[in-house]
């Protein structure tokens, strides 16, 4: 179904849709490459919401070569008006005459009826093509249309022995500069970054990307039961902040509203934070990706409840020894045969740190 050169021009349009890898939420990840006689005639990527598609900004660049045309887009061509029109009609009226799209876009408003649409045009369409590397591409607007929640992925800085912080509390810093860099690459990719309070009070962060460059900065949300973050924190100098509680104090609440802050108050049944009903709060607000930066409770609670999807965790070559604080506070097991399951993804060296990138497997 597929040709040689038909992989090499997806795999391009990949690398096109990568360069919108920190710009285009809410939106997905979008390259696409215009082939006419075997040669690349235009080529664009989706840069950020609002504005151009990919195929409309490969079209612009194809001029008038884009009739008779081969488009390979990395997502299914969209068919709605939404804040630009449908790129499906776009690719119609200039003429283009095969459509290769590497996956079926999981947004119900799309969800094949902009492979339809062109179809029932006369061009030539076909679907699949790299679907793998495209779905990894946007994983978490994937589980944003199909799950109602981002995808969530754990960041963990430990010792070999797997410790993440003194019995004190101290932990910076355990891990290397390099890891500390990369870490805040991961930050800038995701929509928005999740701590507790714990961690706030501890080692009052910043909650942003640094030494990366970016157009945009995640939303800070940090759980915080009681509102206890200080009016001085670091986190509320930039950026927006988002803060979940259980806790009625109105005159704390407004305080935080006069500096910026969104308090969403967000009890379960027992008092506590709800953090399912969370994620899906997240996913409506447009959340595709969530980075966590927590303490063990916040990050033990997170897998226990089911929530975490991806683990992304850097070891340094260091030992604390047992009196210090472990990764996740977790109920105790009676059985080996109730671990938690893992798929490791990745693993390489960052600096003098072991990066492991690692999936959790559903039960």
């Amino acid at each position: 179904m597929f040709s040689a050169a038909d992989l090499e021009f997806m795999a391009r349009a990949l690398q096109l849709a990568e360069q919108g890898l920190y710009s285009t939420t809410p939106n997905p990840r979008v390259g696409c490459v215009i082939v006419n006689d075997g040669l690349v005639v235009g080529e664009g990527w989706h840069r950020r919401a609002g504005e151009a598609h990919a195929e409309v900004h490969a079209l612009r660049a194809a001029a008038g070569k884009a009739s008779g045309a081969t488009a390979y887009v990395t997502l299914e061509p969209c068919s709605h008006y939404g804040r630009t029109p449908p790129c499906a009609d776009a690719l119609i009226a200039a003429g283009v005459t095969r459509v290769v799209a590497a996956m079926q876009d999981p947004n119900p408003a799309v969800s094949g009826n902009g492979l339809a649409r062109l179809s029932a045009s006369g061009i030539v369409v076909g679907c699949g093509l790299l679907a793998s590397a495209a779905e990894e591409l946007n994983i978490g607007f994937v589980s944003r249309m199909t799950r109602g929640r981002p995808w969530v992925r754990m960041k963990l800085a430990t010792s070999l022995d797997g410790k993440t912080a003194l019995e004190n509390g101290a932990s910076q810093w355990i891990t290397g500069a390099a890891a500390r860099q990369d870490g805040h690459r991961w930050r800038a990719r995701a929509c928005a970054i999740l701590s507790g309070i714990g961690t706030v009070l501890a080692d009052n962060p910043q909650l942003n990307v640094r030494d990366v460059e970016t157009s945009r900065q995640p939303l800070k949300v940090v759980i915080d039961s009681r509102l206890e973050l200080p009016l001085d924190a670091r986190l509320l100098a930039t950026g927006e902040v988002l803060l979940v509680t259980v806790s009625a104090d109105l005159e704390k609440a407004n305080a935080l509203r006069e500096r910026g802050v969104e308090i969403l108050n967000l009890p379960n049944a027992s008092g506590n934070v709800d953090l399912p009903e969370l994620m899906q709060e997240l996913g409506r607000r447009g959340i595709n990706e969530l980075h966590v930066e927590g303490g063990y409770r916040l990050s033990g609670a997170l897998v226990a409840a089911g929530l975490v999807d991806e683990l992304l965790l850097y070891q340094a070559p260091c030992l604390i020894g047992d009196a210090a604080r472990g990764m996740l506070d977790m109920p105790s097991l009676l059985s080996l045969e109730n671990k938690q399951q893992l798929t490791i993804r990745d693993v390489r060296m960052v600096g003098s740190d072991l990066r492991v990138l690692a999936r959790l497997r559903a039960e």
